[in-house]
């Protein structure tokens, strides 16, 4: 066995790694290519199995159906580069997909939706629609023009005074309007004051540290 190979599948499955048994749906690769793409960029090692050991594919076979997952069930299509291992006999391929330069790239699912996948962690995650409008806003060419009135001086308090809270708990504690919290989160996100933690549960808020003790009470 390739000793890089051995020193990959070692890693086990992480950020920028996934291991597939086999392809059974061009949509089920689609869904990893897309959340890799739209995140750190990674590799998927096809014919490993989740305990890490190894099963092996058809190579031929497989590349068809990842070229499918590529260029049919993810939008704009995803770039993607392989290299096949031969591990006693058996094949495994591995795929490389690149960190985009695309805003966004989509994955279709089994029920037809479209949906913008991101990666946390060794999971496979549906982007929070406020992650969108984050996106949205720093590809905007305009930049964020953002006065801290009460309400952001209000926001920026909760926020130093309770870490890591959820919308419903920001929304609640701060007595805003949901829509004007999401507004002010994303603008502060944007900039760079608040950070946005998120993971398959869920997505929490929290204040940065650099930002502590020199934003509030209304000052720039």
């Amino acid at each position: 066995m390739s000793f890089k190979l051995l020193k990959m599948i070692a890693e086990g499955e992480h950020q920028r790694q996934d291991f597939k048994f086999c392809i059974n749906d061009s949509r089920k690769i689609a869904r990893s290519m897309v959340a890799f793409a739209n995140t750190d960029g990674g590799r998927l090692l096809l014919g490993i199995r989740d305990n890490g050991s190894v099963a092996g594919v058809r190579s031929d076979e497989e590349y068809y159906m990842a070229e499918a997952a590529a260029k049919l069930y993810s939008k704009p299509p995803i770039d993607f580069q392989t290299r096949q291992w031969t591990v006693e006999g058996k094949t495994v391929l591995e795929i490389e997909i690149p960190k985009s330069d695309e805003p966004i790239h989509l994955a279709q699912n089994e029920e037809g939706r479209w949906l913008i996948y991101i990666r946390k962690n060794d999971q496979n995650i549906v982007a929070p629609g406020i992650l969108l409008k984050v996106w949205e806003q720093q590809k905007n060419p305009k930049g964020v023009h953002i006065r801290f009135t009460d309400e952001e001086s209000k926001l920026l308090s909760l926020l130093r005074n309770t870490q890591f809270l959820s919308m419903n708990q920001v929304t609640r504690h701060s007595k805003l309007p949901r829509h004007k919290c999401e507004r002010l989160l994303v603008e502060l996100i944007v900039i760079g004051t608040v950070g946005m933690e998120i993971n398959e549960i869920g997505m929490k808020f929290f204040l940065r540290e650099d930002t502590h003790g020199t934003i509030g009470n209304g000052q720039p």
